[in-house]
């Protein structure tokens, strides 16, 4: 999290679309959970109005709910170079369970906060409300103030495709007015979990690790966003193949959101395949929680790609980090927020990850001074991994809290860095860099400060990254798949990453993926 910034707020603005302040969608009534279907088909529909250039054309008008006559708020139609579209306003609290569909010519937008259910407590079990969401789907902020909340008791089901990715943005994004640079635009969206945390602002943590009354409050949020809780396979619901753009927008005095905000996020939840991109703040941060996720994306994030904390327990496979050139803190912070002597500590591993870092520590706003950042209650397990930052050192790590001190093990890591020898490292608090260099272990375990990077595309591995053995991590958890290689690319017919992504002057994940300025047009 940066610690300050310079964005202010904004209203619904001349330009902003019609029906702020939306209602809460309310049940017809059939004691089920309820979908929204796409209107059926006037017998004399009007005309749709001609796009400008490419030939979106609007939705003649919004989804009604179960069949009824009640609508979503229907905001008029937005016009950019692209076309145009239908805008339908989601409620500020969607209170049943409903589903987004894909209609041509569509966009959903936020006007502020919208939560998803309200907050069923500490020790509630279930589900009470689900918010599903069609591949395809362009939701939006159309303030700066705009979040989804997904409150603890309900869940999102927001599973997009390789070819139609579901994207959450911004305002200017759907109209054409983002260039390569920008960012913090609207909030984020968060999940907030009933798996346990640390670092409480209500209740206690239990003697022995296990939460008992932790609880903490959303960062920034005027009104109570609660997370929390003792059940650590907690179920937020699924997100798969989605893209974050144009994030970060400034809640509160030094508070912004991320991207993806996982707020104890319990292992129950599946995330995959997710793309943070151009973030003002972190690509994504994990409060706590018991986290799995695979395939995740953070191009452009202005503080940090990854940021965890307040005891997170994660397993991470596949991640592609990559910071704009001369932009960003480090690609990853890893602590306990300042309460290094809380339990559970923090235990995180990750495998297959390539994190690329161009800017050199003059750069870095939020002065983590090293790539990746250590420190505090924080056990790190790093494998099969590739650091490019040759500009910076790659590892810091502060020996805060005595006992409590960060630890870092790795296997099969290799690192292109500024500097050689201790030179790659910074130790701070009761570490030395010397101390730093020798907990990472150059030169045993398939691991190398001193690599020279083959890397092609910008991302994909050559010759030299091919040439280094994987560590088997399946020995670690049932979680992590087998791997033949280290580095989140394999090779060029490795391409994961392909046609669900959006396309940047910092990446570019080839011709099936559109660019992030646009949105997509089918």
């Amino acid at each position: 999290m940066k610690t300050n910034h310079g964005l202010f707020l904004v209203g619904c603005s001349a330009l902003a679309l019609a029906g702020c302040g939306p209602t809460d969608i309310s049940s017809p009534g059939t004691g089920g959970n309820v979908v929204i279907n796409p209107p059926a088909p006037a017998p004399t529909p009007a005309p749709t109005p001609t796009p400008t250039s490419s030939g979106v054309v609007a939705a003649a008008g919004c989804p009604n709910i179960g069949g009824s006559s009640t609508f979503l708020g229907d905001s008029g139609i937005v016009t950019s170079s692209q076309g145009s579209w239908r805008v339908c306003t989601l409620p500020a609290r969607i209170s049943t369970s409903v589903t987004l569909p894909k209609i041509a010519g569509l966009l959903y937008s936020m006007n502020g906060r919208v939560d998803v259910g309200t907050d069923a407590g500490f020790s509630s079990t279930g589900t009470n409300v689900t918010l599903t969401i069609e591949p395809g789907v362009v939701v939006f902020g159309n303030t700066g103030t705009s979040w989804l909340a997904v409150n603890r008791g309900n869940k999102i089901n927001a599973v997009g495709t390789a070819t139609q990715p579901i994207i959450f943005t911004s305002r200017d994004n759907v109209l054409g007015l983002n260039g390569e640079t920008s960012q913090g635009q609207w909030g984020g969206v968060v999940l907030m979990g009933r798996a346990p945390i640390t670092d409480c602002t209500t209740g206690a943590v239990a003697s022995g690790g296990t939460a008992s009354t932790c609880e903490r409050q959303t960062e920034g949020a005027a009104d109570p966003a609660l997370y929390g809780g003792t059940n650590s396979a907690d179920s937020s619901g699924v997100m798969k193949y989605v893209q974050i753009r144009y994030s970060g927008f400034v809640l509160g005095s030094n508070s912004e959101l991320q991207a993806l905000t996982l707020e104890g996020t319990g292992s129950g939840t599946e995330l995959d395949y997710i793309q943070s991109y151009n973030s003002s703040d972190d690509g994504a941060e994990f409060f706590g929680g018991t986290v799995n996720m695979k395939h995740y994306i953070a191009v452009g994030a202005d503080d940090d790609s990854l940021d965890m904390d307040t005891g997170v327990q994660a397993n991470l496979q596949y991640l592609l980090l990559i910071q704009r050139a001369g932009a960003g803190d480090g690609l990853m912070e890893l602590d306990s927020n300042g309460n290094e002597a809380q339990t559970p500590r923090q235990v995180s591993r990750m495998s297959n990850v390539t994190a690329i870092q161009t800017a050199t520590s003059s750069n870095n706003e939020a002065n983590a001074q090293a790539s990746l950042f250590f420190r505090g209650n924080s056990d790190i397990s790093l494998y099969n991994s590739v650091i490019y930052t040759p500009n910076n050192q790659c590892i810091r790590m502060n020996g805060s809290g005595g006992s409590a001190s960060a630890t870092l093990t790795a296997r099969s890591v290799v690192m292109t860095c500024s500097g050689t020898g201790d030179a790659s490292f910074i130790g701070s608090g009761a570490y030395t860099a010397s101390q730093v260099a020798g907990f990472f272990g150059s030169g045993s375990n398939g691991n190398n400060a001193a690599f020279t990077s083959s890397l092609t595309g910008g991302f994909i591995n050559g010759a030299n990254e091919t040439a280094v053995t994987p560590f088997d991590v399946t020995s670690l958890s049932s979680f992590f798949s087998a791997v033949t290689y280290i580095g989140a690319v394999k090779d060029s017919s490795d391409t994961w990453y392909a046609g669900w992504t959006c396309n940047s002057g910092a990446a570019n994940f080839g011709s099936t993926s559109t660019a992030c300025t646009a949105l997509p047009t089918t």
